[in-house]
């Protein structure tokens, strides 16, 4: 039998160049060689105060998010897409394992800590918002995944999820598969703004399905090296957005280099900078975009999401079975 992934995003809103080297381009590596289950994590996205509006339709997003990893290459005959909402046991297996999750050990999740600092939240959350580090725990478990690629900002997750299974196996001699974690080849993209992560809560992103105007618009806003008023000053390319994404998208090594050397001997301008990594980008983009159009039928959509609910719900009946078996409950 084949090892099995799980990985998986928020359906919170479209997905970005943060995601695309961050985790959907080991999701395409593995899809072959693991069976792989993509979550659509819309109960995570009602976390967030700002989606728990009638105005918000999480199942459109959720479409979004899901035409994004197809038109990325994720082939939806080789791997299971589900929504989380469409799995009732996972929701069970949550509410068991939180209660070997302490408040304490939830709030030293460092994800958890710089989205309240960074969001302003004060004290303002929710009590779904603390539990996401433990539903993503029960994410991960119910399909008894080997392997979580995720993005650098998600590895205190899976901590939190060993801690979980070794206090459940102390407990109750409870043994659930304990996951190895993935992180991209490009951990943690800086978002066009020179902030330390791409995010879409801070608008700071190149999305997977923007068009090529909107590329165009966002590079050439891009921040820089703020200390470098004129094209004929020296200026730095160590920790420069711009020269961080030529690394990442830009398969022309020798003009990166070229670039890079001119830049820091004040002989090029931002303007020629900034052109030359749209256009590397647009070669990620291109494919992208062409084969997004392939996927615009919800109702297919809906039929993928459908077919995966059920795969994952009959996989999760099985783990939940088995952990209320070792509590002792009554079934």
């Amino acid at each position: 039998m084949k090892k099995r992934i799980l990985t998986g995003d928020n359906t919170t809103g479209k997905l970005h160049l943060g995601h695309y080297v961050g985790s959907i381009q080991n999701r395409i590596k593995h899809q072959k060689d693991y069976e792989t289950f993509i979550i659509l994590a819309d109960m995570h996205a009602l976390a967030y105060p700002k989606y728990l509006t009638k105005e918000t339709n999480l199942g459109d997003f959720s479409l979004e998010v899901l035409k994004d990893n197809l038109s990325c290459g994720l082939n939806p005959n080789e791997v299971i897409f589900f929504n989380e909402s469409g799995v009732p046991e996972i929701y069970e297996l949550f509410t068991i394992l939180s209660m070997f999750v302490s408040y304490p050990r939830i709030m030293r999740v460092p994800t958890i800590k710089e989205e309240i600092r960074e969001k302003d939240l004060g004290d303002n959350y929710s009590m779904g918002y603390l539990n996401f580090p433990t539903l993503m725990a029960a994410d991960i478990l119910s399909v008894g995944a080997d392997l979580v690629p995720v993005g650098e900002d998600q590895k205190p997750m899976l901590e939190l999820t060993r801690d979980i299974l070794d206090k459940m196996r102390a407990n109750f001699g409870i043994e659930l598969k304990i996951p190895e974690v993935e992180i991209g080849e490009t951990p943690r993209l800086v978002g066009t703004d020179g902030k330390v992560k791409m995010t879409k809560s801070l608008n700071n992103t190149i999305n997977l399905s923007d068009s090529s105007e909107e590329v165009k618009k966002k590079v050439m806003g891009m921040y820089t090296d703020p200390s470098r008023l004129r094209a004929t000053d020296p200026g730095k390319v160590e920790g420069n957005p711009v020269f961080i994404y030529h690394d990442v998208f830009n398969e022309n090594k020798s003009e990166v280099l070229d670039l890079k050397e001119r830049y820091t001997q004040g002989k090029v301008g931002d303007i020629e900078v900034k052109d030359k990594l749209y256009v590397a980008i647009e070669k990620v983009l291109e494919p992208i975009r062409e084969k997004r159009t392939m996927f615009e039928n919800d109702k297919i959509l809906k039929e993928i999401l459908a077919a995966g609910n059920a795969k994952v719900r009959n996989e999760a009946s099985i783990i939940l079975k088995e952990v209320k078996e070792k509590l002792n409950l009554i079934q």
